[in-house]
C-alpha cells in the first residue's frame, strides 16, 4: 500500500528497556500443571516477604532520584530483581513457564526471562509524580491481567489433556507477562518509559535503510567519448 503524500513519517521507537525473553518449549508436566496453584504457594509467600523491602527501596530510590535524576545502581539491582522474580512467578502460575522459578530472581535463571537495561538518567518531573502517572497503566495492566487469567485457564485444560500450550495462548500469556513487568518497572523508577501494548513488545521498528540501486554491468566496454 502506497502512504498518503502528506503522512508525516514516524521515528522509529528504540527497544523497551524492559524486555521479556520466552525459551520456553510449551511441553508441559501434567501433574505439575493439575497442583500449580497449590505449588505456587511457597514462591508467593516469599514474593510478599520481598515487596517489604522494597516497599522501603523505592522510597529510598525515589528521593535518590529527584536528587541525583538516576536511581542508583545498587537500588536499581535489587528492584529489578524483585520484578524479575515476580515475572518469573507470575509466568509459572500462569502455565507461560513450566519449571519451578526459584527465589532469587537471577537473570538467566527461569525460561521466562526478564532484560532490564542499567540505570539511567530520568527526568525529574516524571520521578516526582510517578505514582500519579503510573495509574492508567496499572489499570491497563488490569485488563491485560483479566485476559491471561481467561488464557490461563484455556492453557490449564489444554495443558492437562495434550500436555502442552497451544502457541496463540502461550503468545497471549506473554504478551500479558511483558505488560505487568514494564508497568511495575516504571512504577518502581527502573525505566521512565511508559510500558508498550504493542505485541511486539518494543514498538516501531527501526527501518531498514533503503538499498542502493544497483549499478549497471559494463561488461568491460570504455563509455564513448564526445
Amino acid at each position: 500500500p502506497t502512504s498518503h503524500p502528506d503522512a508525516v513519517p514516524l521515528d522509529p521507537m528504540p527497544a523497551h528497556p524492559i524486555r521479556l525473553q520466552v525459551s520456553d518449549d510449551r511441553e508441559r508436566n501434567r501433574l505439575t500443571v493439575f497442583f500449580r496453584l497449590l505449588l505456587a504457594i511457597p514462591y508467593v509467600l516469599w514474593w510478599f516477604v520481598w515487596s517489604i523491602a522494597v516497599f522501603f527501596a523505592a522510597i529510598a530510590g525515589w528521593f535518590a532520584a529527584l536528587v541525583t535524576g538516576s536511581l542508583p545502581d545498587a537500588l536499581h539491582r535489587f528492584l529489578g530483581a524483585f520484578v524479575r522474580y515476580g515475572t518469573q512467578v507470575h509466568s509459572f502460575i500462569l502455565l507461560l513457564g513450566d519449571p519451578f522459578p526459584g527465589f532469587t530472581g537471577r537473570p538467566g535463571s527461569y525460561p521466562v526471562d526478564l532484560e532490564i537495561d542499567e540505570s539511567q538518567p530520568q527526568h525529574r518531573a516524571k520521578t516526582a509524580f510517578r505514582l500519579i502517572l503510573a495509574i492508567p497503566a496499572f489499570a491497563v495492566a488490569g485488563g491485560f491481567g483479566t485476559v491471561a487469567f481467561v488464557a490461563a485457564i484455556g492453557a490449564w485444560f489444554s495443558a492437562l489433556f495434550t500436555g502442552r500450550i497451544p502457541e496463540g495462548l502461550h503468545r497471549l500469556l506473554a504478551w500479558a507477562v511483558r505488560y505487568e513487568a514494564q508497568a511495575y518497572a516504571y512504577y518502581l523508577l527502573l525505566t521512565d518509559r511508559y510500558p508498550y501494548t504493542g505485541p511486539d513488545g518494543s514498538g516501531r521498528p527501526v527501518p531498514e535503510p533503503p538499498a542502493a540501486p544497483e549499478q549497471p554491468e559494463t561488461l568491460g566496454i570504455a563509455p564513448e567519448r564526445p
